[in-house]
């Protein structure tokens, strides 16, 4: 089949996307890292020799014993959206779902030679059906990207850095993995809800789902627009000091914010990559052999140029500066970290002839 196919779902038609390949919606820093690894010769040997090291067996027995499956017997409804999820992103084989007991709204996509998801009843009480589909779909975005893989690791390596906390040099290596595990993940997660939104084809149904994650089950009480201008704000806002506790924030988190995952999201459905994919044009896991890394860095590369370029925030500002080659760096880091507004009589020419703006102006190149 050439051509995206439709299913009928109640209320509502929604596009098939036959043999479609993970590269169709993965964040280019998640997609350049997956390419990169994927042609690793001996890459899956290593790991799967790992497999004795790694808590798979345990956490597919501890939901066996302790969490309730999804099939046509147990959470009917979600079983049919997992069925769906793999349906519309021809996911041949359907991974395993459980419901978890946990008041937290959660869900994960774990294993190494077969992909569970898990979500816990947190969630599954906090979303309608169309958010839940949404989430669904972005699990299985999760298992066809292969992304199950590198989260059970950085689970197992998680539990292992707590064991040799004791060991100064060995939680210090651990936590290095860790941390570079986890800002690969935080941009899967960005690919996940584009998924999502593949399966739920409901951008309404995505935002809504995030602002409950963030807020709760008050959606009387919240407002999209609102919700995606505190992304902004968070952006845009504050000085170097607060660009260095954003970064501090993060540090340990393996999710992007909230709000930020909101506005990426919405940013991407009103792409043209997002409108040819729906228009059936997309790549094909028929092409992945072909993919070249070389062409995926240098994609991932240009998305970061773009975000320094775009972005309001004062310490990609600074970055955009000293990649423009802007002159009097030094006061402009000393003004950026005291918020000075307008520091003083410091006009002139910078090193390259051209005049100062000062602590005042954007820092910004141009182009």
């Amino acid at each position: 089949m050439t051509d995206s196919s439709s299913e009928n779902v109640p209320g509502r038609h929604r596009t098939r996307f036959p043999g479609i390949s993970s590269r169709a919606y993965e964040h280019p820093a998640d997609r350049s890292a997956l390419v990169a690894l994927r042609k690793l010769s001996g890459f899956d040997t290593v790991f799967k020799a790992l497999s004795g090291l790694l808590p798979e067996r345990s956490l597919r027995l501890l939901f066996l014993s302790d969490s309730v499956r999804v099939s046509d017997a147990q959470f009917a409804h979600l079983h049919t959206m997992l069925r769906d999820a793999c349906y519309i992103l021809d996911l041949e084989k359907v991974p395993q779902m459980y419901v978890t007991q946990n008041p937290k709204p959660n869900a994960m996509c774990i294993g190494l030679d077969e992909p569970i998801i898990m979500v816990t009843t947190g969630l599954v009480e906090l979303l309608d059906e169309e958010e839940m589909r949404a989430v669904v779909g972005h699990e299985v975005g999760h298992a066809l990207s292969g992304h199950s893989v590198y989260r059970t690791i950085l689970l197992f390596l998680t539990n292992l850095a707590v064991k040799v906390a004791w060991i100064p040099l060995g939680n210090m290596a651990v936590m290095a993995i860790v941390t570079a595990l986890r800002e690969w993940f935080r941009k899967s997660e960005l690919s996940a809800d584009r998924a999502g939104l593949l399966v739920g084809q409901d951008l309404q149904a995505s935002m809504r789902g995030l602002m409950k994650i963030a807020g709760g089950n008050h959606l009387h009480e919240m407002n999209v627009d609102a919700f995606l201008e505190q992304a902004e704000e968070y952006e845009a806002g504050g000085d170097l000091r607060d660009s260095v506790l954003k970064i501090l924030n993060m540090l340990p988190r393996t999710h992007p914010f909230t709000t930020v995952r909101a506005a990426e999201l919405k940013k991407w459905a009103e792409s043209r990559d997002y409108q040819r994919i729906m228009d059936g044009h997309y790549p094909r896991r028929a092409e992945d052999k072909d993919t070249s890394v070389t062409d995926s860095f240098r994609e991932s590369a240009s998305h970061y140029a773009d975000s320094v370029r775009g972005s309001k925030d004062p310490l990609m500002k600074l970055v955009g500066d000293i990649a423009g080659g802007a002159g009097d760096l030094g006061g402009r880091l000393r003004d950026r970290f005291t918020g000075a507004a307008g520091g003083g009589d410091r006009s002139g020419s910078n090193g390259s002839g051209a005049k100062d703006d000062g602590p005042g102006a954007t820092g910004q190149p141009e182009g």
